[in-house]
């Protein structure tokens, strides 16, 4: 096989400025459009969608979340076929599936690109003259095992023995167990080769651009390792469903090349995508982090621009240990999960449950569980007991007193004497201390941490509520009265700060938490969240101010599972065209 002379990649163009107030791009990948949507493509979606969230409540400037359907490649013209319809139409219909799973679970994308459309074509098209440029593509003879279902050819080494639906002896995927078939082609060749160097120095110089950490060192291991050339076309005879290469309509463009190129499409590339690019993070599944972290990257390079910022990565969902697969009927919907728990019920669990380093483990009961537990429960019945016309007649932010609760220096120092106790100063530092840890976490994409934060602080505020017992407070007596109110008072501040926390992981939740207490749309960002002002002796803008209407209970306890797995058997109508 003949290859060109060793080239470096071209200066790269810089772009998108950093610091306060500058653009970022969060992407989800473009969902494979061959079969509906499950659970671990709104995982995707809903951790980029809670990132875009805090991000535009802390004001850190301009920001965008693409998503879409990637609606290219062999996978998807034998689906079609399979089902007896046009592999256009096919993705018609599954494209409007994704739409309306993200959609329903709240996920707030600014763009959804289909790779069918005209725009995303042109973006491939002029990508792919970039690289022919660049003098890093070739044509050549190339043979290997291809897998259909991950679009790839892979090595030796991530092959195993396996049988086929007939049982008879075949070679299969190590990782996914899909059956490969030997596949000798000539296509065209992009020189990976050539960027092992780049890519490590890359790396070398942001080694946070992959993350979390495992991930990262992954990524490096790869590159110690044997780094082959990248095929990226097939003959169009074998693959129709695809975009042509530009001046050899005997080739179609690789589909991982094509689908890539959909986070420069959104942002207008080739004319305006300077203005949000490299400042991306993507967010994708660890088993495309080779095409997102190796070929991606390399691609970009070669075509004169530079990586992505972050490649955010997250673990599977398992259905009660075991892989979801349709063989096993196990696939979890979506749309069925949101309409059993709620959206913010089901984006909780997801986001509280998720932890990107591990595969995570699915079952209704543990659902149940947690939304009962954490936000039925903790959260909506602190709101309902410190809101309720019994306990806060008046219906208003009451006030705070300092005589009754003093300010200390240091909660050890508390002795246990009077009404407040060490138990109540540590709630107020835990407080105070939690939009700076929650905010951290968020930015070291460690989502579920955050959430774990809030949740404990519910439950110190619970504890706080429970042990002064206000309810049998006499108002007839005016310190009494200061006492309750200064009770009430510290009760309503923490969950403002929770319910302002908690937007971008329980939106519909936390709006009707912040509207019980009055807060207004100009006082719910987290760039200038207080929390206790009058502890510091400063003035509260919440005190004395009258409370929102009473809407109910905040969050609806779930059913029991029995009930709740009737109505789930009864919305899983199945859609034989799939």
């Amino acid at each position: 096989m003949w290859r060109p002379p060793p080239r470096l990649p071209r200066p790269l163009r810089r772009a998108a400025a950093t610091g306060p107030g500058r653009r970022l791009l969060l992407s989800t990948p473009i969902f494979y459009a061959n079969g509906p949507p499950h659970i671990g493509h709104l995982y995707s979606a809903l951790l980029a969608d809670a990132l875009l969230r805090h991000r535009r409540l802390r004001a850190a400037g301009p920001a965008r979340l693409c998503t879409g359907t990637d609606e290219h490649g062999l996978k998807i013209q034998q689906a079609a076929a399979a089902a007896g319809t046009s592999p256009a139409e096919l993705c018609e219909r599954v494209s409007g599936l994704f739409r309306q799973a993200l959609t329903q679970a709240g996920v707030a994308y600014t763009d959804f690109t289909r790779t069918s459309e005209p725009r995303h074509q042109r973006a491939v098209r002029h990508f792919w003259g970039a690289l022919r440029d660049g003098g890093v593509l070739y044509k050549g003879s190339y043979e290997g095992w291809y897998c259909t279902p991950e679009e790839s050819f892979l090595p030796e080494s991530q092959l195993a023995e396996g049988t086929d639906a007939q049982g008879r002896p075949c070679k299969v995927s190590l990782e996914t167990g899909h059956e490969v078939h030997w596949t000798k082609e000539e296509n065209y060749m992009f020189r990976l080769s050539a960027f092992r160097d780049p890519l490590q120095n890359w790396l070398r110089d942001n080694p946070r651009a992959i993350f979390p950490d495992p991930f990262y060192q992954c990524v490096l291991r790869w590159l110690d390792e044997d780094l082959p050339d990248l095929s990226v076309s097939r003959e169009r005879n074998r693959l129709q469903w695809g975009i042509p290469v530009p001046s050899d309509p005997t080739q179609t463009i690789y589909v991982w090349v094509d689908a890539l190129v959909n986070y420069l499409s959104a942002v207008g590339y080739p004319e305006s995508h300077g203005a949000w690019w490299p400042a991306v993070h993507h967010v994708v599944g660890k088993d495309i982090l080779k095409f997102h972290a190796l070929y991606w990257p390399a691609l970009l390079l070669a075509a004169g621009l530079e990586p992505p910022e972050r490649i955010l990565v997250h673990c599977h969902w398992t259905v009660r240990g075991q892989k979801m697969s349709k063989s096993l009927g196990n696939v979890v919907d979506p749309s069925v999960c949101v309409g059993q728990y709620g959206v913010d019920g089901f984006r909780y669990f997801l986001l509280r449950q998720g932890v990107p380093e591990r595969d995570c483990d699915y079952y209704d009961e543990k659902v149940v569980k947690l939304v009962n537990s954490e936000l039925a429960d903790a959260l909506g019945g602190l709101l309902n007991r410190s809101t309720a016309p019994s306990i806060n007649p008046s219906n208003t932010y009451p006030r705070f007193s300092q005589p009754c609760f003093p300010k200390v220096p240091d909660s050890r120092e508390v002795k246990g004497t009077g009404r407040v106790c060490v138990e109540d100063y540590k709630l107020v530092a835990a407080v105070a201390l939690l939009p700076a840890q929650v905010d951290s976490y968020f930015k070291g994409f460690q989502i579920y941490k955050a959430l774990e934060c809030i949740a404990q602080c519910v439950r110190q505020t619970n504890g706080f509520f429970q042990r002064h017992k206000p309810w049998k407070l006499d108002r007839r007596d005016a310190a009494e009265q200061l006492w309750l109110d200064t009770i009430l008072h510290v009760t309503l501040e923490c969950l403002r700060v929770y319910g302002t926390l908690l937007q971008p992981v329980v939106p519909h939740t936390a709006d009707k938490l912040l509207s019980r207490l009055a807060v207004g749309p100009g006082e719910r960002g987290l760039s200038g969240l207080t929390f206790l002002a009058r502890y510091d002796g400063k003035p509260c803008p919440f005190e004395g101010r009258q409370l929102g209407p009473d809407t109910g209970i905040l969050f609806h306890r779930l059913g029991k599972l029995e009930t709740m797995k009737k109505r789930k058997q009864e919305a899983q109508v199945p859609d034989k065209h799939l």
